[in-house]
């Protein structure tokens, strides 16, 4: 009974950090993709 409390109060503890990390590698993404298609639409400006 004592692990399965343990490992209950792992778990509350790991998946919020999960999901925060989650969210942060998210918006990562966002701002590469939007970086990226900032360029590539400065360089087809110039042909």
């Amino acid at each position: 009974m004592v692990v399965v409390v343990i490992i209950g109060v792992l778990t509350a503890v790991a998946v919020p950090q999960y999901m925060e990390l989650q969210r942060r590698a998210a918006d990562s993404a966002a701002r590469s993709d939007a970086k990226n298609f900032l360029i590539m639409a400065s360089a087809n400006s110039r042909k």
